[in-house]
């Protein structure tokens, strides 16, 4: 991966991905470009220059001249902020995700503390789930889970009330979560999210609207006092999900030794002198309707035995 120069005339730069050359191969007419998508990930908005002394020209020069990526076919590594196109003109703020990490909605991944970095921690076997499956923060990638990862969707801000309805075209109504396939799948008690496709690289896509219930549902508008959501401003939906344990996970250490690390007990508070298993990995949401993307920390964690 590299950098194009982007000082001077614009450049364009494509390669076809993976399915796109098989397709091309194929001869038959199958490769058709339906859609397409476009991104910032390069772009530092605070470059932007109101004061700039020779005007308003230069006021996003330094941004139209940032070097772009030269293309490149890995879909993990590129298109991470995709760009949205909204024809309303009187927005002041556009709707985000956020974790809700209350108690009383899935738990906090304070819990999986490493000093700096927070992380959701998924026990892979049942002795795992013993030891650490009761605390907050903890999922238990075997049973049934007690906690869950939360998203809540809406406008977060203090400046509109949260009592208000939020607009129907800025709620998102369909999710999609990515998940790497060799270490779990995403689940709601005993019920299995619908696998959509896995790509080349091993990823997971699952599309979840509002049709499936209890993974995507509405928040219930809050009144002044009362705070439901991690949502400051008004809400729209909550997606709401754990994460089962795959087999290579729960059965071996393979994918542990191949792609993970061994660390103590330092991580988890309480645990003695235990040593665990640990591969650290995303779990990225993006909201269908929006484009709006968060990225979940998310730890797979065994007890070394």
């Amino acid at each position: 991966m590299g950098f194009l120069d982007n000082s001077g005339d614009i450049i364009l730069d494509a390669v076809l991905t993976d399915a796109g050359r098989a397709r091309l191969a194929r001869a038959d007419g199958s490769f058709q470009i339906a859609k397409f998508a476009f991104g910032d990930d390069e772009i530092n908005y605070g470059s932007y220059n109101k004061n700039h002394p020779s005007g308003s020209a230069y006021y996003d020069l330094d941004i139209l001249q940032t070097p772009v990526f030269e293309a490149f076919t890995n879909n993990t590594s590129i298109l991470k902020y995709k760009l949205q196109s909204i024809s309303r003109t009187n927005l002041l703020y556009l709707p985000v995700l956020k974790l809700n990490v209350q108690p009383s909605y899935g738990g906090s991944p304070d819990y999986a503390l490493d000093s700096t970095n927070y992380n959701y921690l998924v026990a892979c076997d049942t002795t795992t789930e013993s030891l650490i499956g009761g605390e907050e923060g903890v999922i238990k990638g075997v049973s049934n889970s007690n906690n869950y990862i939360v998203i809540d969707q809406g406008l977060d801000t203090t400046e509109i009330s949260r009592t208000f309805t939020i607009d129907s075209d800025l709620k998102e109504t369909q999710y999609l979560i990515e998940v790497d396939n060799r270490f779990g799948s995403i689940v709601y008690d005993s019920t299995l999210a619908t696998l959509s496709f896995i790509d080349d690289d091993n990823i997971a896509s699952y599309y979840l609207s509002t049709a499936d219930s209890p993974f995507v549902t509405s928040i219930p508008v809050p009144s002044s006092t009362d705070r439901n959501s991690s949502i400051d401003g008004p809400v729209g939906t909550r997606l709401k999900f754990a994460i089962r344990a795959s087999l290579d996970l729960n059965s071996s250490t393979f994918l542990f030794t191949q792609l993970g690390t061994t660390v103590s007990s330092a991580i988890l508070t309480g645990r003695g002198s235990d040593n665990y298993y640990v591969i650290s990995t995303n779990i990225k949401v993006t909201g269908v309707t929006t484009g709006y993307s968060i990225n979940v920390p998310v730890r797979f964690v065994k007890k070394v035995v």
